[in-house]
């Protein structure tokens, strides 16, 4: 099968094209491998593929964090992002885990200490 720059006869390299906005949709060298991409609504990479058979995606939430990445080695990543884009979750393929998220079932509980009452709250 032929490349995008083979079948309309490019003979300058590296041959791109651009989207709307300015994004790099494709790539091609003068070798013929060539990388695709997909964004968003919001200009994020979304999606990767190569001449070579790698792929990869992302999905980010609506802050524009980048909560989800796979690839086609089999490689995956999940994030979360409290409400001030901290992120307080991390988790991969590799069995890496660090929680950070804050512990609702203490949150606002009373506890008592020497006759004393506490109310426990997330402490940062």
């Amino acid at each position: 099968m032929k490349t995008i720059a083979q079948q309309l006869g490019i003979k300058d390299f590296p041959f791109e094209i651009r989207d709307k906005n300015g994004n790099e949709i494709y790539y091609e060298n003068s070798d013929g491998y060539w990388v695709k991409y997909e964004y968003d609504s919001n200009g994020k990479q979304i999606y990767a593929e190569t001449s070579k058979g790698y792929w990869s995606k992302r999905e980010y939430d609506s802050d524009g964090n980048k909560i989800y990445l796979e690839n086609s080695r089999g490689f995956w990543v999940k994030k979360e992002f409290d409400s001030d884009g901290k992120q307080i979750y991390y988790e991969d393929s590799n069995g890496k885990v660090i929680n950070n998220r804050p512990n609702p079932s203490c949150e606002g509980k009373v506890v008592e200490i020497d006759g004393k009452k506490y109310q426990l709250k997330e402490v940062k």
